[in-house]
């Protein structure tokens, strides 16, 4: 795809540089995805179409909180990774 992504047991669940420079991707579902969108706006949006409708959510990095990033990140990786790589539903 041209831009480097961040994979768990060989599934995305994070990407840089999508949908431009500057940018992120992170895969929410969609219950994830309205409290993100609803409480930082700014940094947070749907990706367009289908994918968008499933959660997946486009990341403004130079205007987003670093914790709100972390956050977010950390559910992409739980929403993705394996039960057997979960402890308790924690990372």
């Amino acid at each position: 795809m041209q831009h480097p992504d961040f994979r768990i047991a060989n599934r995305i669940f994070a990407t840089l540089g999508y949908p431009a420079n500057g940018w992120g991707m992170v895969k929410l579902t969609p219950e994830q995805q309205q409290l993100f969108v609803a409480t930082q706006a700014k940094s947070f949006v749907p990706v367009k179409g289908a994918w968008g409708r499933r959660g997946n959510t486009a990341v403004r990095l130079p205007l987003a909180k670093v914790a709100a990033v972390r956050e977010a990140l950390a559910l992409a990786w739980r929403n993705c990774a394996p039960k057997h790589l979960k402890t308790n539903g924690e990372v």
